[in-house]
């Protein structure tokens, strides 16, 4: 049995919400359109070639929209990963980016905490999320008017707000195009147009990030149980999306960032497996989101 014969079961009302994710994406493309002259679209799909993200690839290259595609290559990815990552690169209509870490900032956290860093406390695992994913994210939206994201308010509690267009950031807007998709809409929409997907998929890896921080799930698991399933939280973010916790704020962001930006990760005085349920976040996604009308 594989991820699609498993999940592919769409809503009744499914036609309705494609064409709704349609119509966004349309019409974002040309609220977001480049500036003349520009040498890249304005808006661009952060993809991390999980199961959404490649049905949102899909829509994109199939409606032929002025977006690129970009892909954190963090370092730690599945060979499963990387191999989709080369046949979306190799099959794309639209431009695949590939961000990475700066070389001798991920070489210098390795060498100074050790390369199972991210087991041993919340600080270090979120400092290595900062190397690996927070950085490169800063390159990869530089200069954008707006991003696409694959949440949807089914994967975790953490996300069940999640609004189709969030404008809080003054920086640019985030789309969430299925916001109000299923699981079970996802695979169905994989099955009936032949998308590549991620094989650990079909080993039941529902949420797929980096290979030390991702297990497979048990039946009755938690769609997000694989990740960081050392740590107790119901939240499991890595900080790409979720909203600022309490006790955290933005100066401490601020200084997370010039910290990378000068090769350097504070040192963690805390030690052992985390249980701290406000801390499970790397730290792309936490800005605060305020929801708006949805876009009809």
């Amino acid at each position: 049995m594989n991820a699609i014969s498993l999940n592919a079961r769409a809503s009744s009302n499914f036609e309705e919400k494609l064409a709704h994710t349609r119509n966004l994406l349309q019409q974002a493309a040309q609220e977001f359109a480049r500036d003349p002259g520009a040498t890249r679209p304005a808006l661009t799909l952060a993809c991390s070639l999980g199961a959404e993200d490649m049905v949102l690839a899909h829509l994109v290259n199939t409606l032929a929209l002025d977006i690129d595609i970009f892909v954190l290559e963090t370092g730690k990815l599945h060979a499963q990963t990387l191999q989709l990552l080369s046949q979306l690169q190799a099959t794309s209509r639209a431009p695949v980016h590939i961000y990475a870490p700066v070389p001798q900032a991920a070489q210098a956290f390795v060498e100074r905490e050790g390369e199972d860093a991210m087991y041993k406390s919340i600080v270090l695992r979120k400092s290595c999320c900062q190397v690996r994913k927070m950085e490169p994210l800063e390159r990869a939206l530089a200069g954008k008017k707006a991003w696409i994201t694959g949440l949807r308010r089914e994967q975790s509690g953490a996300r069940a707000d999640v609004p189709f267009v969030d404008r809080s950031d003054a920086l640019r807007a985030k789309l969430n195009p299925l916001s109000d998709w299923t699981w079970g809409d996802v695979w169905h929409f994989i099955a009936s147009n032949d998308i590549a997907y991620n094989p650990l998929h079909d080993a039941f890896f529902p949420s797929i990030g980096c290979e030390p921080c991702t297990r497979a799930v048990a039946a009755g698991e938690d769609f997000r149980a694989g990740r960081w399933w050392w740590e107790s939280s119901d939240t499991k973010e890595c900080g790409l999306h979720v909203k600022p916790q309490l006790g955290e704020s933005a100066p401490v962001a601020a200084s997370a960032q010039t910290n990378l930006r000068e090769g350097q990760v504070k040192d963690s005085s805390e030690s052992g497996r985390s249980h701290d349920e406000a801390a499970k976040d790397c730290g792309p996604h936490a800005r605060r989101v305020i929801p708006i009308a949805e876009v009809a």
